[in-house]
């Protein structure tokens, strides 16, 4: 069976300053390596912290603070270049995805640019990606589970209806698909159709191929929970759109999904009056804590970090639904208010996403699965409800979208 490896190639920095649109993940979970102390440094993969008191620090999407990339120690004594060394029966099916850090690496400021979203190019029917496809919903207001389909060998009317389905959905789950064992050079291909690829300042990535995001989790034992709601790099001045995670290996007996709330059903949910309050409101994400707590970790900062003010109530490009957009990943304050107003109002907002189970969805992975969702109307949260021994390993591709518009 194919690893769905390509050779490395020189990739010159995309010079882009926007957050993620559509985002490709690729879900791996391997056994943790067997080894003394003293041949292995536990090295956290760096996200951002919640906003300032009001929940728990946070690294990046799907990776905590407690989770860990096994790595020979010797490698970070000698060089600032750092991959993943595994023994031969104890490493990954697909070792190619490995983390992989540089930290002489450096990108340039990201910058602006134009973005139609692929979506609005759809037929609202979807004759290219549902012909043959069988569909079940997860819940009424957000997640669909899809057959019948393969992402890799759709052309580009089906990949925009995919955009389309997954802005009205939310979140699409594919089961029986093959993107695993495209190759790297391919499956970026097909995440640029929705837009450039974020290149993430702080993460792990695949050797050769910075596009790739690595996350990884493996439980560990001095928190009560890990759930951590996000929405992906919501600091670029373009935040991302819609995200593919596949599994390559998961822990044998279940475990290591993925929670989905909508914040399209959680904007619904408010008050008339309440959401005419938000309207109108700006709200600053930040990615500086995601880059301290890589400094303090010996983590790359391939970019210094920035700071964006984007509306609080966003209107999708496409199906024009008002959504919260505030998470407890990146957001940090509310312009204009002073610090108790803007703690209380972010805690409420918070705690409303956190406990709307009305509008929530438990991701499941099988072999093959690919998850597919929309950045700009949805948080998650990885769960780390698996055995101490396993480990979930996640590689994501991130297309940036547009500048979030004001509802």
């Amino acid at each position: 069976m194919s690893c769905g490896r390509s050779a490395p190639r020189n990739h010159p920095c995309i010079s882009q300053q926007t957050p993620p649109c559509f985002i490709w993940s690729i879900s791996v979970n391997a056994q943790l390596v067997s080894g003394g102390p003293s041949d292995l440094v536990h090295i956290n993969t760096p996200t951002a912290p919640s906003v300032a008191k009001i929940v728990p620090v946070t690294i990046d999407s799907d990776t905590s603070v407690d989770d860990v990339t096994l790595l020979k120690k010797h490698s970070l004594d000698k060089s600032p270049v750092v991959s993943a060394e595994l023994k031969k029966d104890d490493g990954p099916l697909f070792p190619f995805y490995y983390p992989h850090f540089d930290n002489t690496e450096k990108f340039p400021p990201t910058e602006i640019f134009e973005h139609v979203d692929a979506g609005s190019r759809a037929d609202p029917a979807k004759p290219h990606l549902l012909a043959n496809a069988t569909t079940k919903n997860l819940t009424p207001y957000i997640g669909i589970e899809i057959k019948g389909v393969q992402i890799s060998q759709l052309n580009q009317e089906g990949l925009d209806e995919l955009a389309l389905y997954a802005a009205e959905r939310k979140v699409l789950v594919f089961r029986d698909q093959d993107f695993k064992d495209l190759g790297h050079d391919r499956q970026v291909e097909i995440a640029k159709h929705f837009g450039p690829i974020q290149l993430h300042p702080t993460s792990d990535n695949v050797k050769g191929y910075p596009e790739f995001h690595v996350a990884q989790s493996v439980r560990g034992s001095n928190r009560l929970s890990k759930t951590q709601w996000h929405s992906d790099v919501t600091y670029e001045k373009q935040p991302s759109c819609t995200t593919f995670f596949f599994s390559l290996e998961q822990p044998p007996n279940s475990g290591g999904d993925t929670l989905f709330a909508s914040q399209v059903e959680a904007y619904n949910r408010l008050s008339p009056g309440f959401q005419q309050r938000l309207e109108g409101l700006r709200a600053v994400h930040s990615a500086v804590h995601q880059a301290d707590f890589s400094r303090k970790r010996n983590g790359p900062v391939r970019r210094e970090p920035i700071e964006t003010s984007h509306p609080v109530v966003r209107k999708h490009p496409v199906t024009g639904e008002k959504a919260l957009f505030v998470n407890p990943g990146f957001t940090r304050y509310i312009e204009g208010y002073k610090q108790e107003e803007s703690d209380n109002l972010l805690r409420f907002l918070f705690d409303h996403i956190a406990r709307g189970a009305d509008f929530q969805i438990r991701a499941t992975y099988k072999p093959n699965t690919v998850v597919v969702w929309d950045n700009r109307v949805t948080v998650r949260s990885a769960t780390n409800d698996f055995p101490s021994k396993l480990r979930r390993h996640a590689v994501r591709l991130t297309p940036q979208g547009e500048i979030p518009v004001p509802a």
